[in-house]
């Protein structure tokens, strides 16, 4: 199928370059190496222009389906391509699967490695707690970088002000906004800004697997991309529906998609 282009960052002088995307149910994925995504964000880094960044696995897509603010927040952001749902979405629609996998538990502390210059990295999110022992972790990792806590996830609409405000005042290169899918999102689309940071990206439970609360899997898991059925074992409750009705659900959506295409109904 017929892939488009998005216009993004480029770490090279002059206008920006148009990458490839593989849209997924409107949503335009990028087809991007992980090392370019890398040279997209430390451009915006350098120019001081902003830059969202998000990661779309196939529960995203789920989601983005039914609500329809979430996908209008989507569509200002960058989008990484997280997990082997979206890659067999992209086999079926597009006919090969994404350059590589770029879930944000991985790229996020790649990312940080990565930046040449030292950079104060701001952390919104998680249960209260997590993001402070999650700091203390990602310090030891990348010493180069000042790791700031902002808040917890849980400061609500009456403490919106003061973490605007904190933020504003810390002027930070990167904000890691860790609330979860699509309130992460929403967040930075509605009210984070050029006042409250440069990179603003959106981190689902990196700060919980950063803290310790959340073990990885094994790298064999990884390796075989299983690592959503380690969680489902991990956390049962929480992730039953997701993993167990959403999975199928997601395939059946994209199946649909390619007949339509195929039949002339529409893009994927």
């Amino acid at each position: 199928m017929e892939t488009a282009s998005l216009d993004l960052p480029t770490a090279a002088a002059g206008a920006p370059q148009a990458i490839r995307r593989m849209p997924i149910a409107g949503l335009a994925l990028a087809d991007i190496a992980g090392c370019d995504a890398i040279a997209r964000v430390e451009a915006a880094l350098d120019r001081r222009q902003v830059l969202r960044l998000g990661f779309v696995n196939a529960h995203c897509v789920n989601v983005a389906r039914r609500d329809r603010d979430y996908r209008a927040a989507l569509s200002t952001f960058l989008l990484l391509p997280d997990g082997i749902g979206v890659d067999i979405a992209a086999q079926i629609l597009h006919g090969a699967p994404f350059t590589e996998n770029l879930n944000g538990t991985d790229f996020v502390p790649r990312l940080a490695a990565a930046l040449a210059a030292p950079r104060r990295i701001a952390l919104v999110g998680a249960a209260p707690g997590v993001a402070r022992r999650a700091a203390d972790n990602l310090r030891q990792v990348v010493p180069q970088h000042e790791v700031i806590v902002v808040a917890d996830g849980y400061f609500g609409t009456t403490g919106l002000a003061g973490v605007l405000s904190r933020l504003q005042a810390l002027k930070p290169d990167i904000v890691l906004v860790g609330m979860g899918v699509p309130a992460q999102e929403l967040f930075i689309a509605r009210h984070l800004d050029a006042r409250h940071g440069t990179v603003f990206v959106a981190v689902g439970a990196l700060f919980d697997f950063l803290a310790g609360n959340v073990a990885r899997a094994p790298k064999t898991v990884r390796r075989l991309r299983l690592e959503w059925a380690w969680r489902l074992a991990l956390e049962p409750k929480r992730l039953f529906r997701r993993y167990v009705f959403g999975n199928p659900v997601f395939l059946r959506d994209v199946l649909l998609d390619r007949l339509r295409h195929a039949g002339g109904r529409g893009r994927p």
